[in-house]
C-alpha cells in the first residue's frame, strides 16, 4: 500500500509538471521580452501606433480626402409645395384650407440646380489639392515626431553613456585612492594626495548624480512621445544611428525640393490657387436650373409643367474684383513655394555645416586626442607609482581622459542630432 500511494503521488506530480510547464514557459518568454528603448526602429514603430499627434493628423487627412467627392457633386434638388387659392375664393362655398387637394390648385414642384459646365470639376480639383496639402502636413507631422524621438533617443544615449563613463572613472579613482593611501601609509607621499583623491571622487559622484537626473528627464521626454507614463521603464539605447561617410549639399538640396513636406504643401497650394482662379473666371457665366411641376386643380384634371431657369451674372464689377483676388492669391502661392525652398536651403546649409563639424570633431577625438590622453595617463600612473611624478600630474591626466571621453560622447550625440535634423529637412532617411 505505501508503494501504491507513492506511485500515485509520482503520477500526480508528473501531470502537474506536464500541465504547468507550458504556462511557466509562456511566463518566462513574456518576462524575457526586451524592454522598449534599446533600438531606435522599435521606438519609431511604437510611436507610429501610439503617438496621439500622428493619430490626429491621420484623421485630419482622411477627413480632407472625404471632402473631394462632395465638392464635385451636383447640388441637392429642391422640392416645393405650393397651395394656390388656399382661401378657396374661386370655389365658393368652401372654407379656407392649408391641406393639399383642398385648395384651388396644388402644385408639386421639383427643381434641380445645374452649375455651368466645368464648375463641378474645378471644385473637385480644388478640394483634391487641399486634401493633398493636408496629407503633406500629415507627412510633416510624422517627420517632426520621428525627429523628436530620434533627438530624445540620442539624449538618452548621451546620459547613459555619461553614467557609464563616470562609473568607470569612479572605479579608476578608487584604484588611484588605494595607491595614494598605500604610499601615504608608508610615508612616501603627503596626506594631501589621499585627500585630493577623495575630493576627486566626490566631484565625480556629483557629476554622476547630474547624469542620472538627465537620464530620467530624457526618459520622461521619450515616454511622452510614445504616449506612455513618464516613469515607464526604458532600456538603455544600444547604439546611435550610422553616420553617412559623405553628404553632398547639392544632393540634399535636391531632396528638399522634391520630397520635403513643407515644399510639397506649398506646391499643392499653387494647384489649389490655379483651380480657384479658373473657377472664378467661370463665375462670369450663369448657372442653370430645371424643374418639373405637377398641377392638381380642385375638381379638374392634373397637368404637368417643365421649367428652365438660369442666374443672371449682373454684378460684373464684383466678379472682376474676385478675379483680381484670385490672381493675387496665385502669385502669393508661387511666392510661398520660393520662400519655403529658400528657407529650407538656408537651414540645410546651417545644419549640414554643424553635422560635418561634429563628425570631424568626433573623428579627431577618437583617433587622436583620446589615445594621447590615455597614453599620458598611463605614463603618469607609472611615474606616480615609482615616485617620479607628483599626484597633481596624475589627477590632471585622469581628468584629461575623462573630459576627452565625455567630449567624444557629446560629439557623437550631436552628430546624431544633426543627422536627424537633416532627415527632417529632406523628408527621408540618409
Amino acid at each position: 500500500m505505501p508503494r501504491l500511494a507513492a506511485a500515485r503521488r509520482a503520477v500526480a506530480s508528473s501531470f502537474v509538471v506536464l500541465f504547468a510547464w507550458p504556462l511557466a514557459l509562456a511566463h518566462a518568454q513574456e518576462g524575457a521580452q526586451p524592454l522598449l528603448g534599446a533600438s531606435l526602429p522599435g521606438l519609431l514603430s511604437y510611436a507610429r501606433e501610439h503617438n496621439p499627434d500622428l493619430g490626429v493628423s491621420t484623421f485630419e487627412a482622411q477627413a480632407a480626402r472625404e471632402r473631394v467627392e462632395p465638392a464635385a457633386a451636383l447640388p441637392d434638388p429642391r422640392f416645393e409645395l405650393e397651395l394656390m387659392d388656399f382661401t378657396n375664393t374661386v370655389n365658393s362655398g368652401r372654407s379656407p384650407s392649408l391641406l393639399p387637394g383642398q385648395v384651388g390648385n396644388t402644385r408639386y414642384r421639383l427643381i434641380q440646380p445645374l452649375p455651368f459646365w466645368g464648375k463641378r470639376g474645378l471644385r473637385g480639383e480644388v478640394a483634391e489639392a487641399q486634401a493633398g496639402q493636408v496629407e503633406t502636413m500629415q507627412d510633416g507631422t510624422v517627420l517632426e515626431v520621428e525627429n523628436r524621438i530620434k533627438t530624445a533617443y540620442a539624449r538618452q544615449f548621451q546620459a547613459s553613456g555619461q553614467i557609464r563613463i563616470l562609473r568607470e572613472t569612479l572605479s579608476l579613482l578608487y584604484a588611484i585612492e588605494k595607491i595614494a593611501l598605500t604610499r601615504y601609509g608608508v610615508g612616501l607621499v603627503p596626506q594631501q594626495d589621499a585627500l585630493r583623491a577623495q575630493s576627486e571622487l566626490t566631484s565625480v559622484k556629483i557629476d554622476l548624480v547630474e547624469a542620472e537626473r538627465r537620464r530620467r528627464e530624457s526618459a520622461a521626454r521619450l515616454n511622452a512621445l510614445l504616449a506612455r507614463a513618464g516613469d515607464a521603464p526604458l532600456a538603455d539605447p544600444d547604439r546611435l544611428p550610422p553616420v553617412p561617410v559623405a553628404v553632398s549639399y547639392e544632393a540634399l538640396l535636391e531632396q528638399v525640393r522634391n520630397r520635403s513636406p513643407e515644399v510639397s504643401r506649398e506646391r499643392f497650394g499653387v494647384v489649389a490657387a490655379q483651380k480657384s482662379r479658373e473657377l472664378t473666371w467661370l463665375n462670369r457665366y450663369p448657372d442653370f436650373a430645371v424643374g418639373l411641376t405637377n398641377n392638381r386643380p380642385y375638381n379638374a384634371a392634373d397637368n404637368w409643367e417643365v421649367m428652365v431657369g438660369f442666374t443672371i451674372p449682373l454684378q460684373q464689377s464684383s466678379r472682376r474684383a474676385q478675379e483680381r483676388e484670385a490672381e493675387r492669391k496665385l502669385e502669393a502661392a508661387h511666392g510661398r513655394v520660393v520662400a519655403a525652398e529658400t528657407r529650407l536651403a538656408g537651414r540645410l546649409g546651417e545644419t549640414l555645416a554643424a553635422f560635418e563639424a561634429s563628425r570631424d570633431k568626433a573623428r579627431l577625438l577618437q583617433h587622436t586626442l583620446l589615445p594621447q590622453a590615455r597614453a599620458t595617463f598611463a605614463s603618469a600612473q607609472s611615474g606616480y607609482e615609482s615616485g617620479r611624478v607628483n599626484f597633481n600630474t596624475l589627477i590632471d591626466a585622469e581628468r584629461q581622459v575623462l573630459r576627452t571621453r565625455l567630449a567624444l560622447l557629446d560629439a557623437d550625440v550631436d552628430t546624431a542630432v544633426r543627422l536627424a535634423e537633416l532627415e527632417l529637412l529632406t523628408g527621408a532617411p540618409l
